[in-house]
C-alpha cells in the first residue's frame, strides 16, 4: 500500500485551517448561543401608587444599563422582555423580545423600560396568571440554555388560579422563576414568594424593603440572574462577546 506523506507545503495549509477553525469556535458568539431568555414581570396592581410604579421601571431601566450587569447580558447574548401584570386578565407586553448583544442594544433596552406607559392602575393582584401569561412568550426565542422568569410584586396572590399550582408544569418546562418580594403590604410576603412562586434548583427570592429599596435589589437580582451562566464560559469568548 502506498504512504501518503504531506508536502511541507500542505502541512502549512493544514495548520492555518486548524488554527482558523479554534478562532471561530473561541470567538464566534453565534457558536455559543443565547445563554439566557429572561421575562421580567413587574406588578402594576391597585397596591402600587404612581410614584412606586416609577419606582419600578427607573429602577429596572437603571438595572439594565449598569455596567456590570450590561456587560453580563452581552456576554450570555440575552434575550429580555418585560411585562406588566395585575388582575386575572389583565397582563400585556410592556417591552417585546430585545437581543442585547452589544452596549447599544442594553441602552435601547433600559430606555424602552423607563419609558414603557403603566398598563393598569386599580385591579388586584393575580401571580398565577401573570406566570401563566409570561411562560407563553418564551415561544418566541428558541435556542437560548436557560429560561428564566423574573417575578416582582408588593403583595400575595388574591384572584385567580393559585401560582403554586403552575410549579411543577413551569419546572417541566424548563423555567426557573425567581422572586423580588417587596416588604410592606403584607406580613413576611418573602416567605410566601418562597412557598408558592420560586421555581426551580437554582430559583430564588430576594426581598426588597419597601419600594425604595427595589432599585438596589433588582440590580442585584439581575446580576445574579444573568452572571451564573455566563461564568462558565471560555474567558476568550466572554471578552469576544463583550467586546461587540
Amino acid at each position: 500500500m502506498q504512504q501518503l506523506v504531506a508536502k511541507p507545503q500542505d502541512k502549512g495549509c493544514l495548520r492555518r485551517a486548524i488554527c482558523a477553525g479554534v478562532a471561530v469556535f473561541l470567538t464566534n458568539g453565534a457558536v455559543w448561543g443565547c445563554d439566557i431568555a429572561l421575562a421580567l414581570a413587574v406588578d402594576v396592581s391597585g397596591s402600587v401608587d404612581a410614584g412606586e410604579y416609577r419606582l419600578q421601571m427607573q429602577g429596572l431601566a437603571d438595572g439594565l444599563r449598569d455596567a456590570t450587569v450590561a456587560s453580563a447580558l452581552v456576554a450570555a447574548d440575552a434575550r429580555v422582555l418585560v411585562v406588566q401584570w395585575t388582575g386575572d386578565s389583565r397582563q400585556m407586553v410592556a417591552v417585546p423580545w430585545v437581543r442585547v448583544d452589544s452596549f447599544a442594544a442594553a441602552e435601547a433596552l433600559a430606555v424602552a423600560v423607563e419609558t414603557a406607559p403603566r398598563g393598569w392602575r386599580n385591579f388586584s393582584t393575580a401571580i398565577g396568571a401573570a406566570l401563566k401569561f409570561t411562560a407563553a412568550q418564551f415561544g418566541a426565542v428558541t435556542g437560548c440554555a436557560r429560561r428564566v422568569i423574573d417575578v416582582s410584586g408588593d403583595g400575595a396572590s388574591n384572584e385567580g388560579i393559585d401560582p403554586a399550582s403552575l410549579r411543577h408544569g413551569l419546572r417541566a418546562g424548563g423555567f426557573t422563576v425567581n422572586g423580588l418580594a417587596i416588604e410592606g403590604s403584607e406580613p413576611d410576603l418573602t416567605a410566601y414568594y418562597r412557598a408558592h412562586v420560586m421555581v426551580g434548583d437554582k430559583g430564588f427570592v430576594m426581598t426588597a424593603n419597601g419600594f425604595a429599596d427595589y432599585p438596589a435589589r433588582i440590580r442585584l437580582k439581575l446580576l445574579r440572574e444573568v452572571s451564573q451562566q455566563v461564568s462558565m464560559r471560555a474567558p476568550a469568548a466572554r471578552v469576544q462577546l463583550a467586546a461587540q
